[in-house]
């Protein structure tokens, strides 16, 4: 009894510091030119990453906002790349446009041109949040504050799932047919079905939902804290609220292996390694 007793012991003890031993590292931090950038974008094709900058509030039809392109190493490539947006968040990219929620707008940009192609109206929108882009065209975009997702297909923007389970859907990612929105809780669509899974409780209110390189599941909640779910075990990264350093729209740059951080008010793209 003694001897499974300790052993017991000594499993939990190791379990504990395999927990502890998992946190973030920084690797590069953006100089202070951006302007409440919400959501990040590394795009692998051509070594960049896009910030969407709300550049004031972000519920405000006032015509600041903007993207930038950093280089891969966060220097500023080009910062005012795409101007006269109102608060724009959540990225996504598909065959060579890059597509961006504004508020109850869904923008589309020429990337190679640089040029703004159109602006999708989501009628009864109220703050479109995230976007992700799936392989078959279909563009996705969540509406937290009106627990509905849009979707952008075949030239029509219209709503495409609404209500509950979800409550507050933001981050979103697309994979081998399902649509995976961070909530309160996690949850699993079947793109054709429009069955629902959950996959992770109480995940907190997410705002970024990546994996990394393992398939791990990477997210933030905005307040400050960064996650990943490993082993079937929510471990937590980071945790900056007490310093005020928000820990928005993350993305998973995963040809460098890293977390890159948009800290909205603070005005930095954060880059981190998971450090084990």
């Amino acid at each position: 009894m003694k001897t499974i007793l300790t052993g017991l012991i000594l499993t939990l003890i190791f379990g504990v510091n395999i927990s502890n031993a998992q946190h973030l590292e920084k690797v590069w931090q953006t100089s202070c030119d951006l302007k409440t950038p919400e959501s990040v974008l590394y795009d692998q094709e051509s070594d960049v990453i896009y910030v969407s900058n709300i550049d004031g509030d972000p519920s405000q039809k006032d015509g600041n906002g903007f993207i930038s392109i950093l280089n891969s190493d966060g220097s500023v490539k080009n910062l005012h790349w795409i101007k006269n947006l109102d608060a724009p968040k959540g990225l996504a990219i598909f065959k060579g446009k890059l597509y961006v929620a504004d508020i109850d707008k869904l923008v589309e940009i020429d990337i190679k041109k640089g040029t703004v192609l159109t602006k999708y109206d989501a009628p009864g929108a109220v703050f479109l949040n995230d976007v992700t882009a799936c392989m078959n065209g279909m563009i996705f975009v969540s509406d937290t504050r009106t627990a509905k997702i849009h979707v952008l297909n075949e030239g029509k923007f219209t709503v495409w799932m609404e209500g509950k389970p979800l409550e507050t859907p933001n981050g979103l990612m697309t994979e081998k047919g399902k649509l995976l929105v961070g909530d309160k809780n996690i949850y699993e669509v079947d793109i054709q079905s429009k069955e629902i899974v959950q996959l992770i409780e109480d995940a907190g209110g997410v705002d970024g939902l990546e994996k990394n390189n393992d398939g791990d599941f990477v997210f933030s909640n905005w307040p400050g804290k960064i996650y990943i779910h490993k082993n079937g075990k929510t471990i937590k990264l980071i945790d900056t609220t007490a310093q005020e350093l928000n820990t928005a729209d993350i993305d998973y740059d995963l040809k460098h292996d890293l977390i890159l951080v948009p800290t909205f008010f603070d005005n930095h793209i954060v880059a981190y390694k998971i450090v084990f």
